[in-house]
């Protein structure tokens, strides 16, 4: 009792410790170091990172202002000694706050160090994606309290504005030294123009006409400028052949045309980029320029109408060497628009981070399987995923590229990077070998052979299939981080796929590729429809279906289900081992797609999904049906189809084909035929010669009966060969074939064996061992070999109804059981035979054959009777009288 007291006091104790403790180091953080009250804004990297960050003490600073788009589930508050990769990436966490999966709009929070940390050991203070090796954005504290230049931020302005969903407007003002600051941010594509300036005081109509705004955009190579210009007329820039004059919408140098040097572009580009999908460009201007004839004074003390556009912007050419504005067209407030603003006043309406809907900014290359890629290094200028090596991979010229593929389609990469960069294609996004990070990945292509240089390139082929993630990466083998996406994306069904056929009626097309031990399939109508349902089977009714539709929250589904009858309450759902489900619909046209393998793995035997076997060797009955709606629950007669196929269509898998309904093939038919001649007439034919005609005079059993085998043998062969050429391969499968198998081989050990048969003993002589036991041997496995082979013959006209149905394989087995039922008939009749005549030898009667002197080949030697019957003959002291020509 003392002893469960105590250590309840002294657990308590510790918690108490433990969490007091903690509060009391936060709340007792001294205020030594020289960065208390050090404040700055964070330098965008990704994810449109924006906030401005003070050091409240030794241990604990602050974020406001804070906008990030979502990032994954470990961002986290990271130091570094430097922003160089290797520092970087060798950094540390310094709290446990952490910023997962969480967009952040104007957000404010106090953030505590580790107990441990002191910001003496602190040179950068980064937000980073442990996932992905990541910064997206970060502040660089000054060295032994020296100040830090804010002016290397430059994403950060005192006033934002809206101008539509998906475009803004931020500045800066300083009114005493005659300048304002204007950042233009929009998502939008990377060669479209960002337009912002003032309109024509004196305009209240066509505001465009006479307004002075500057026009900001990025160049092929990514590079951004912004030029100032002036508006005559509500059209592209053109110039008068006559005088040269220019009118529309043109750059102030235009008008001047550049011949008395007069400097009219007052805009000056300060700072641009391209993050995340959104542009960014940072430019100042003055409020009152000294050119009076193309831009307008800006007053900041009144309300003056602004206007602003966004378009397609015209590179240069030989003609016009400017970059031009095109038409922006759209709707009013989406692409263009107006609106009145006093820039002295203090305005921040934009809340949280643009998001644009495509958020990939580097170039984009689309594989073409009949181009190589080729596949370099280079210096990191734009690199997508900061920080980064000093080296990269470039593919075809270009920096860290997308690459978009195909699956199905065959990529051929030409690597000339050195031999110290191996490409490997991977499901990790920092590649390097994940195994030496302690991480998992697979790995699809490629691996330290695949390196190589100019003079001698490395060619590497890889094959996306369906299998295939949707993202995966190119990267090095040896260096993280060098290169970058791969978008795998569906190409057309036939390239997916090995083989493809029409089902009944053409409105169904069905695909399908063999693997080691499953089969993929994808099917795809023609017509649109709520559901798209194939089913194995010769009808609705004992069939399976897959059914693929799109669910009410837009997620492609595909469910299987056993039907055992024509009403939706006979439709019941199963669970198959389906995997790389995917199912989808374009304009209304469903297509499904899923991996099965051949033969289900059940623990229960007894559910009806463990019975939906596929064999590759044989066709498969397809059926198809579509309908309006579809749900997995509640079936009813609404979920019925509406339009299905009017017959099944024999898929063969192996051949990668269809056929027509039919009741056999002729190929089988003749396989089927042969084998019964062989095992149902001249194989047994030869045992029942060896049995019963050895009374005949001469050796005429023994040819017959080694007659019989050996033809029946090469028959046998012969319908096997057949078999393999129509089912192009050689399956162990089906009962049939295992049992096919075992009776060829069987049958194939008797010659073997007969020609290894001891010889046999002379007249009067008793038979050695080793003869009774080559007999004993021969027999049974002769008569075994029988069996077996009766039984393939049966189980393969079960396997034909199973796969091909019809009556009259039902009617053919009942004809081959009558056969064999006919056999046995006549063979207990000649064993009752057989024994009457022994027993009437045995008695004396007329025992011998004239000419007949081989006595002792009418004898079987493995019946128990043959010892006797010998001492029988020899005490009863009967002569046996062999009748002789009187001449010889």
């Amino acid at each position: 009792m003392y002893d469960s007291k105590s250590s309840l006091l002294i657990l308590l104790f510790l918690i108490n410790c433990l969490f007091f403790s903690d509060a009391d180091s936060g709340r007792k953080c001294s205020n030594t170091s020289s960065l208390n009250g050090f404040e700055s804004n964070f330098t965008m990297v990704q994810h449109q990172l924006r906030g401005h960050l003070k050091i409240l003490d030794d241990c604990s600073f602050e974020v406001t202002r804070f906008d990030m788009l979502s990032g994954s589930s470990d961002v986290i508050f990271w130091g570094a000694d430097s922003l160089d990769f290797s520092n970087f990436t060798r950094g540390f966490p310094i709290s446990d706050h952490r910023l997962n999966q969480t967009t952040y709009k104007k957000a404010s929070f106090s953030v505590q160090l580790f107990p441990n940390l002191t910001w003496d050991q602190i040179n950068v203070l980064s937000i980073w994606d442990i996932t992905t090796t990541s910064d997206f954005g970060h502040v660089t504290l000054p060295l032994n309290g020296s100040d830090q230049d804010s002016d290397l931020v430059h994403t950060m302005f005192d006033n934002c504005k809206n101008l539509s969903d998906n475009y803004r407007v931020r500045w800066s003002l300083n009114v005493e030294e005659n300048w304002i600051e204007i950042g233009l941010e929009a998502a939008t594509r990377t060669m479209n123009y960002m337009a912002f300036g003032w309109a024509n005081p004196n305009r209240t109509k066509e505001l465009m006409s006479g307004a002075d705004v500057a026009v900001a955009a990025f160049t092929e190579e990514g590079r951004p400028f912004v030029d100032d210009f002036y508006i005559t007329r509500y059209s592209e820039c053109m110039l008068d052949t006559k005088d040269g004059s220019a009118i529309g919408v043109c750059p102030d140098v235009v008008y001047e045309n550049s011949k008395n040097n007069m400097m009219v572009n007052n805009t000056r580009l300060v700072y641009g980029h391209r993050r995340d999908g959104v542009s960014f460009v940072r430019y100042r201007r003055p409020l009152k320029s000294t050119d009076e004839k193309y831009d307008l004074p800006v007053n900041p003390t009144e309300e003056m109408t602004v206007i602003w556009a966004l378009g397609m912007m015209k590179p240069p050419d030989t003609i016009r060497p400017y970059y031009l504005p095109q038409n922006h067209g759209g709707p009013k407030k989406v692409m263009y628009g107006h609106l009145v603003i006093n820039v002295s006043e203090s305005v921040d309406d934009c809340f949280g981070p643009l998001d644009a809907k495509d958020k990939e900014d580097q170039d984009l290359i689309i594989a073409d399987a009949n181009v190589p890629l080729v596949v370099t290094t280079g210096e990191a200028w734009h690199y997508p995923n900061p920080p980064n090596p000093s080296k990269v991979l470039y593919i075809n010229k270009k920096e860290a590229p997308v690459l978009r593929v195909e699956r199905g389609v065959p990529v051929k990469f030409s690597v000339q990077a050195g031999h110290d960069v191996a490409l490997y294609v991977t499901s990790d996004c920092l590649g390097g070998n994940a195994t030496s990070r302690n991480a998992t990945e697979t790995i699809y292509s490629g691996g330290p052979a695949a390196e190589g240089v100019v003079a001698s390139p490395y060619e590497l082929v890889w094959a996306p299939d369906r299998n295939t993630p949707d993202q995966v990466y190119y990267q090095s083998l040896y260096q993280q981080k060098m290169g970058w996406r791969v978008q795998v994306v569906d190409g057309g069904l036939s390239d997916m796929y090995n083989s493809s056929v029409f089902l009944d009626d053409q409105q169904v097309t069905f695909f399908w590729t063999l693997l080691e031990d499953s089969i993929s399939f994808a099917a795809r109508g023609v017509k649109k429809s709520g559901y798209l349902a194939i089913g194995f089977g010769s009808g609705m009714v004992n069939s399976y279906a897959y059914v693929g539709w799109i669910d009410n929250t837009g997620k492609g589904r595909v469910n299987t289900y056993w039907i055992d009858g024509k009403d939706a309450s006979n439709v019941h759902p199963t669970n198959e081992n389906l995997t790389h489900v995917r199912c989808r619909s374009e304009n209304g046209i469903i297509t499904l797609e899923f991996t099965r393998p051949f033969k289900p793995s059940c623990s229960h035997n007894n559910r009806p999904e463990c019975k939906n076997i596929l064999d590759p060797t044989t066709p498969l009955r397809v059926i198809w049906a579509m309908g309006a709606k579809w749900t997995d629950e509640h079936l009813s007669e609404r979920n019925m189809h509406s339009v299905t196929s009017q017959r099944p269509v024999r898929v063969l898998l192996m051949r990668g084909s269809s056929e027509a309904e039919q009741d056999l093939r002729p190929v089988l038919a003749v396989h089927g035929f042969m084998m019964f001649l062989a095992w149902g007439i001249l194989l047994p034919g030869g045992i029942l010669a060896a049995r019963y005609l050895k009374h005949v005079k001469g050796d005429g059993w023994y040819q017959i009966h080694v007659y019989l085998q050996y033809s029946g043998l090469a028959i046998v062969l012969l319908a096997l060969l057949f078999a393999v050429a129509e089912l192009r391969g050689f399956f162990v499968s089906s009962l049939h074939v295992k049992f096919g198998i075992a009776a060829i081989f069987f049958a194939s050990v008797q010659p073997v064996n007969a020609y290894l048969r001891p010889k046999k003993p002379a007249t009067g002589e008793e038979a050695s061992s080793e003869r009774l036991l080559w007999e004993y041997f021969h027999v049974i496995v002769g008569r075994g070999t029988i069996v077996v082979g009766i039984a393939a013959l049966f189980t393969g006209m079960k396997h034909l109804g199973e796969r091909y149905g019809g009556e009259n394989v039902h009617g053919l087995s009942w004809a081959l059981t009558m056969w064999f039922l006919i056999g046995a008939l006549m063979v207990i009749y000649l064993e009752y035979r057989e024994r009457q005549r022994r027993r009437n030898r045995l008695l004396g009667r007329g025992n011998w054959v004239l000419g007949n002197v081989e006595e002792e080949d009418s004898v079987d030697l493995l019946s128990p009777n043959r010892a006797s019957a010998q001492n029988g003959l020899q005490n009863s002291g009967l002569m046996e009288v062999q009748l002789e020509p009187l001449n010889r």
